[in-house]
């Protein structure tokens, strides 16, 4: 009987149970690290064949026949979307998320733990919130609006629909366009909205720097260090003492330099390349003994963990770990001694890691080398530059020859390099946006990416070979059906793939991404691709990573500013160089692990959409500078309510489908194209067409664009009529307009009730009319001063 039937035994027992990886494991008897992953290969696809699914605490259950849950209650988390609909995660490990409606959340909030009903809806089961069990939202980031005795605060966070009311006596001095930090201290019933007393004024809305502040505190995120963390810190020498060095590995004397961008602060990786005997090439990577200094326990790590990552913003940079630290002895500035912990490779002619060894060491950096200056060596050879580091050129050449082999390498077996243009806002002192640049990825960037990249699969082949608790970063393969969207999809294209998206090797992809480079479909196919991948994240179980076609994987070489580098540190300390994992801390690290992987992961998403609306911010201010221009883009996004062009610039506006005024215009979704009823016009994703910047909206980081040739409609340009059927399209998806018109009518009785500001903003009125100007809500607010 081989593996997979076993397993399948197993599963058919009638008191089977779900059971996890080392569950199967010991049943099995399966103890080597071949066999562990060729039990990982068989749950997959028993797993996509429809046998078992894996709940959200990774165990395997049986997948049982669809049955009619109608008016069941579940209970679950919120996570509501900013175009108005939500999704319930359930508490129940077999159960898959439940869309819920715009107009079935009931006044609960994103991260509410709530009750949801389950009811049918044209075939398809949806729910809505029957009851809110524990709130999430404690504070807000809004715009205070004043009136005589109270006043409301409008939040910057579009998932939250409600204003809050500020009671006379709370508003903490603040005025009219304040942005504040509200502590809500009752939440909505039926009539009211949330009441909240103002905790912190962060600014005037229009002030330099609070619109990116207003973003930080509406994440979370702390940008202050508490006082003990910071004596801490003051406690750390400036130096390397004598002892501290002793029985560390010294690597003084071999040429080291570290790579990294001009603006760079903290430096926590530096390479050493040297060519064998052999025919063999020796790469060193000395990452900063971070985990040296901040020790497990200690106020300092129990911040670091609560950040979970550095975040970098468009004019700012908000560190794990005090500056103290990550700009001083952490960091690997040249000339100075510094502690390090080194992965020391040999590698053959086809880039791969022959030899491998893992020690703590002392490093003293030659030269603290730009990407700008490493490019005119190795790409340019610019002479002048050449000479100006002729100590050095030799090592970069043979630097950039073995980059090449680990790029043919991973190229080789299967890797997808999306290279994505990513975009750099460049802001003045007053954090206006002056220019959006490109990002160039140059030999340098790459040489660097090749070399961590290497070392961080050399360190978690080598712990997931020791079977010992760890954490690695693991991309999953995309689902099935996102998968099978986008073959469907790319068949516009003239590119078939045969066969299902039920599993799939990564160089299937890499070979689209080869067969379309340099072709204007390019990016939006790269862009499509990219939307079926599933969100990779850290995990104490190794299941590899998808995106780099690597069977193991892990985060080893920026302990400075992510957490899970720091605890992989750690483990590195405990397994190789102290020895002090003994059987009681290995079984405590089994039980923190998953923890610490589940909160750093959440960590880092908060950090990716901190940034990301900051950047989106910041390019809808650039736009505005540019309203009544012409530009080209690239059509990167076609729906029922419009179309979306994306710049060079990777700025991105929308054309509204009541904008399109030379026809009328349907929406094809299977081809992803707007088509002309009477022309046969057919505007698709990844055609170019030319723009005009028509309106921008900042608040809503919002940009209207009109095609250029098409008549203007009605409004003459100004601002676009459709957004009112933008956001409704945008929050009932596929609905008619018929169920347009309906709520469209119903949301203009609410604006005549006055029952909330924010669904007037979000339904096109540009036209800020004061919460509090409305009689109903005024009555309301004279009531609660009585």
């Amino acid at each position: 009987m081989n593996l997979k039937q076993s397993v399948e035994e197993i599963i058919k027992q009638p008191d089977y149970e779900p059971m996890s990886v080392s569950d199967f494991q010991d049943a099995l008897g399966l103890d080597s690290a071949d066999s562990f992953r060729d039990l990982i290969k068989v749950l997959v696809e028993l797993e996509q064949n429809g046998l078992i699914e894996r709940t959200k605490k990774d165990r395997y259950q049986r997948k049982e026949k669809s049955k009619d849950k109608t008016h069941q209650l579940v209970k679950g988390k919120l996570s509501q979307n900013k175009k108005g609909f939500a999704f319930l995660r359930p508490e129940e490990e077999d159960r898959e998320d439940i869309f819920i409606p715009p107009n079935k959340i009931n006044r609960a909030l994103d991260g509410d733990t709530v009750l949801v009903e389950l009811q049918r809806y044209k075939g398809k089961i949806e729910g809505e919130v029957k009851q809110i069990e524990q709130h999430s939202v404690t504070q807000v980031v809004g715009t205070y609006s004043e009136a005589r005795h109270f006043g409301f605060v409008i939040p910057d966070d579009k998932r939250i629909m409600q204003d809050i009311f500020i009671p006379k006596g709370h508003h903490l001095g603040a005025v009219d366009g304040h942005k504040v930090l509200v502590q809500i201290t009752k939440y909505a019933d039926a009539t009211d909205n949330p009441e909240g007393q103002i905790s912190a004024i962060l600014g005037h809305k229009n002030d330099p720097g609070v619109d990116i502040l207003s973003i930080i505190y509406q994440h979370g995120i702390e940008i202050e260090f508490p006082d003990n963390v910071l004596e801490e810190a003051e406690n750390v020498p400036d130096e390397i003492k004598p002892e501290e060095i002793k029985n560390r590995r010294d690597l003084r004397d071999e040429l080291t330099i570290t790579i990294d961008g001009a603006d760079a602060k903290d430096l926590d990786d530096a390479i050493s390349v040297k060519a064998l005997d052999n025919g063999h090439t020796q790469l060193t990577v000395s990452i900063a003994d971070v985990s040296y200094y901040v020790t497990e326990g200690s106020a300092l790590d129990q911040e670091a963990y609560e950040r979970g990552t550095s975040v970098y913003l468009v004019d700012r940079v908000i560190p794990m770990i005090p500056h103290r630290l990550s700009n001083g002895i952490c960091s690997l500035n040249p000339n100075v001694d510094r502690l390090t912990l080194s992965c020391r490779m040999e590698l053959d002619q086809k880039g791969n890691v022959v030899k491998h060894e893992i020690f703590d060491s002392v490093i003293n950096s030659n030269y603290r080398m730009t990407y700008d200056a490493v490019n005119k060596i190795i790409s340019d050879h610019d002479e002048t530059t050449r000479q100006q580091y002729a100590e050095l050129t030799p090592m970069l050449d043979l630097a950039q020859d073995l980059s090449n082999r680990l790029i043919d390498m991973r190229r080789r077996r299967g890797e997808i390099d999306f290279d994505i243009s990513e975009a750099q806002v460049i802001v003045d002192g007053d954090g206006i946006p002056t220019d959006i640049q490109l990002r160039n990825r140059g030999e340098g960037e790459r040489l660097i990416e090749s070399f961590m990249l290497a070392a961080n699969e050399t360190v978690a082949e080598h712990f997931n070979r020791m079977e010992v608790p760890f954490i690695y970063r693991i991309h999953e393969q995309p689902k099935s059906d996102r998968l099978t969207q986008f073959f469907e999809f790319i068949t516009n294209f003239g590119i078939v793939v045969r066969g299902t998206g039920e599993n799939i090797h990564p160089s299937t992809l890499q070979k689209i991404r080869q067969e379309v480079e340099g072709k204007p479909e390019q990016m939006v196919i790269s862009t499509m691709m990219l939307r079926s991948m599933q969100q990779a994240r850290y995990e104490d179980t190794n299941l590899g990573h998808f995106g780099l076609s690597a069977e193991y994987y892990t985060h080893f070489t920026s302990p400075i500013r992510r957490y899970p580098d720091l605890t992989v540190h750690r483990l590195i300390r405990k397994y190789l160089i102290d020895n002090s994992m003994d059987g009681k801390e290995k079984h405590e690290w089994e039980e923190k692990l998953p923890e610490i992987a589940e909160h750093t992961s959440q960590r880092e998403r908060r950090a990716i959409d901190a940034e990301r609306d900051t950047d989106e911010l910041k390019k809808a201010e650039y736009m505005v500078q540019h309203i009544g221009e012409e530009f080209e883009g690239v059509i990167s996004s076609v729906a029922n309510f419009g179309m979306f062009i994306e710049l060079p610039n990777t700025i991105e506006g929308m054309v509204s489908v009541a904008n399109m005024t030379d026809d009328f215009y349907h929406f094809d979704e299977r081809h992803m194209a707007m088509i002309g009823e009477h022309s046969a016009k057919v505007f698709k994703i990844g055609d170019t067409v030319k723009i005009k910047v028509t309106n921008v909206d900042v608040d809503e980081r919002m940009i209207d664009f009109q095609i250029v040739g098409m008549p203007l409609p009605k409004n003459n340009g100004k601002q676009c009529p459709a957004r009112e059927k933008t956001i409704q399209a945008k929050t009932r998806g596929k609905a008619g307009n018929d169920k347009q018109n309906k709520s469209k009518n119903k949301n203009k009785k609410k604006q005549r009730k006055g029952k909330n500001q924010r669904q007037r903003e979000k339904n096109g009125n540009n036209q800020h009319k004061p919460f509090y100007k409305d009689k109903n809500i005024k009555k309301k607010a004279r009531r609660k001063k009585k």
